[in-house]
């Protein structure tokens, strides 16, 4: 049974950091599109960056550049989000996502990450910043 699940989620005030894990099992992504996406309260869901585990392409949201980043292990089961500076609007839940077809790469449209690739979803995370 693959299964991903999002682990280091927290509340934080403004300027803090957190590291967010998601620990893949079931499954080895080690040539696919994985990632994390966020929904605030009220919001659709948006992407904040993705990784092509292959090569370690990625692709941070406008929002987050600068302040989060990405990695793997070298097993490419664990994928991390390590999110500094944090802003209040950074608050809500934080899914690692994953797209099972090999090779397909991370889409990406106008700036916008894409979600449509990805079939296996984690239960998501909480995170939450205090001005």
């Amino acid at each position: 049974q693959v299964q991903l699940v999002e682990s280091g989620g927290g509340s934080v005030q403004a300027g803090g950091s957190l590291r967010l894990s998601c620990a893949a099992s079931g499954y080895t992504y080690d040539r696919n599109c994985m990632g994390w996406f966020r929904q605030a309260p009220g919001k659709e869901r948006e992407g904040v960056a993705v990784i092509y585990t292959g090569g370690d392409a990625d692709y941070y949201a406008d929002s987050v550049k600068g302040r989060f980043t990405m990695s793997q292990d070298a097993a490419k089961t664990t994928l991390y989000l390590q999110m500094n500076s944090l802003k209040p609007e950074d608050t809500g839940t934080y899914y690692c996502a994953a797209d099972r077809v090999l090779y397909r790469g991370c889409a990406v449209d106008r700036g916008r990450i894409r979600d449509e690739n990805f079939m296996d979803w984690g239960q998501g995370t909480q995170v939450t910043v205090s001005s």
